[in-house]
């Protein structure tokens, strides 16, 4: 007899697990105890500009926004949305109607929508990894069975491959890599699958701050019934907290979706800063939306160039306003990392989450100079905290082990030869005095190019000498604490020597 089952759910539905997403401020805030107002959030990939509510060439009025909203607090939304969905079009401006339009409650809504009105249970569905996580667990909600498939095969799939899935997902610009998939290859994918009766679900949710925002294919939806295309507003005007976007589809499918979505699935005030966003004069050539895309591309070269200077932290240019990281050959691990940054009010995306990604990568948003720059000293903070505790740890190990004599340049050492200086001894990789702050030893405190001032050892020596460190590791490897012997070392090796 089989087991009575606990709650009432579905078994693929009580088996879900919650996807991970950035802009977890208020989290992070909790955990680390410091203010949300001093959290950096790079995790979440917004407008750097801000929302055209604060910046001048949005040329909006929030209050104004609010207050028409205001007025119909006492009403049910009209569920047609035909303003909205005009906004929509105008800002579109390549020929649709709103027949054409499907209001949603952000992307995940309209991803929800889409595979609860497409898939029965068991239908496959095919996901380019790595890739937005919402698209798996939108569809494993209506019961599909996800199959993952590389993002350098999505143009190359077999007809039979093709023809077996129900929903093919292709996010463009794609998330995380940043990825811009060209409008050429677009069209035929789209054709193909048509002819597959395979729905390709085109997720354009960046598209408007990517390099070329052309590459899109939207304008072709009323001639195939066999394409959606997903658009989010979040992101383009750095909004996230209002839920707001739209599918495009062609009249028949709109149709029936608008049908089966939720009703008044916008409250007033959404609707309202839908209609003011989309309504900037130019649409996606709007001043606004045009100084958003010339701010990303120069803050996005400036970031990778501070990025770059960290030893092993490789950028990875991207036409869009976030870059990934590949951390693989450095001393952390994206979640070590992350997690570091994250205690220094700094959040950064692990990149962990994403199917068959593991933790060689980062994913970090494109933000103003001022906001790199802090992101820039956080990460030098965290390489030092870092290779302090590595070289203490290791210090340890030695002296536990006995073996305490100078060895002479470690050539396996991921950071040998040292910068210093030539011909050094590396017992001490890192100082296990940093930082004295004792000029005395040819230290100094240097400026940054970033602002403010840091504490440098490129003029010391002193713990590099042999006869300094034998001495040192004498007093080390005596009893007690290593705070109290390392006190001692230094009172009883280098006050003298100073």
């Amino acid at each position: 007899m089989s087991q009575k089952k606990q709650i009432p759910l579905k078994e693929h539905v009580a088996e879900l697990a919650c996807p991970a997403h950035g802009g977890l401020i208020r989290e992070m805030a909790d955990r680390y105890g410091i203010p949300e107002s001093d959290m950096l959030d790079l995790s979440a990939s917004l407008n750097p500009l801000g929302s055209p509510f604060e910046h001048p060439s949005g040329s909006l009025d929030l209050d104004a926004v609010l207050e028409k909203a205001a007025k119909r607090f006492g009403q049910y939304p009209d569920n047609r949305y035909l303003e909205y969905r005009t906004a929509a079009v105008n800002f579109l401006g390549n020929g649709l109607s709103v027949d054409n339009i499907v209001p949603g409650n952000g992307s995940c809504e309209i991803i929800r929508l889409v595979a609860e009105a497409v898939l029965d249970e068991g239908d496959v569905v095919l996901i380019p990894h790595p890739t937005f996580a919402e698209y798996e667990q939108q569809c494993k909600v209506a019961g599909a069975d996800v199959r993952y498939i590389r993002q350098e095969d999505v143009m190359d799939l077999s007809d039979d491959v093709l023809e077996g899935a129900k929903i093919l997902f292709v996010c463009n610009p794609n998330n995380p890599s940043g990825k811009l998939r060209s409008r050429e290859d677009l069209l035929k994918l789209a054709e193909r699958c048509a002819s597959k009766h395979t729905l390709l679900f085109l997720d354009e949710a960046f598209i408007e701050l990517a390099d070329d925002p052309s590459q899109s294919i939207s304008d072709v939806v009323e001639s195939n019934d066999y394409l959606f295309i997903l658009r989010s507003l979040t992101k383009d005007f750095a909004i996230p907290g209002i839920r707001i976007g739209f599918g495009i589809a062609s009249k028949r499918v709109s149709d029936a979706l608008n049908t089966a979505r939720l009703s008044w699935n916008l409250g007033s005030i959404p609707e309202e800063v839908g209609i003011a966003v989309m309504s900037m004069e130019g649409g996606c050539d709007s001043p606004y939306l045009v100084q958003s895309r010339e701010a990303i591309k120069k803050d996005r070269a400036y970031l990778i160039e501070r990025i770059s200077k960290i030893r092993k932290f490789i950028p990875i240019d991207t036409e869009i306003n976030y870059i990934l990281v590949d951390i693989s050959n450095s001393a952390f691990d994206s979640t070590e990392l992350t997690r570091r940054l994250a205690a220094h009010g700094v959040l950064i995306r692990d990149c962990s989450s994403f199917p068959f990604m593991g933790k060689d990568f980062v994913r970090i948003a494109v933000r103003p100079k001022e906001e790199t720059d802090r992101l820039s000293r956080a990460m030098g903070k965290v390489v030092v905290e870092k290779a302090r505790e590595d070289a203490r740890s290791d210090l340890i190990d030695m002296l536990e082990s006995g073996d305490v004599r100078p060895q002479g340049p470690n050539t396996d050492c991921p950071y040998y030869p040292c910068h210093h200086f030539p011909g050094q001894d590396c017992t001490f990789c890192f100082c296990p005095f940093y930082k004295c702050e004792d000029e005395r030893t040819g230290g100094k405190w240097v400026d940054r190019s970033s602002g403010g001032k840091v504490w440098s050892c490129e003029d010391c020596v002193i713990v590099h000498k042999k006869d300094v460190v034998e001495q040192i590791l004498n007093e080390l490897s005596g009893e007690g604490s290593m705070g109290d012997k390392l006190k001692k070392a230094w009172t009883k090796v280098l006050e003298p020597l100073l």
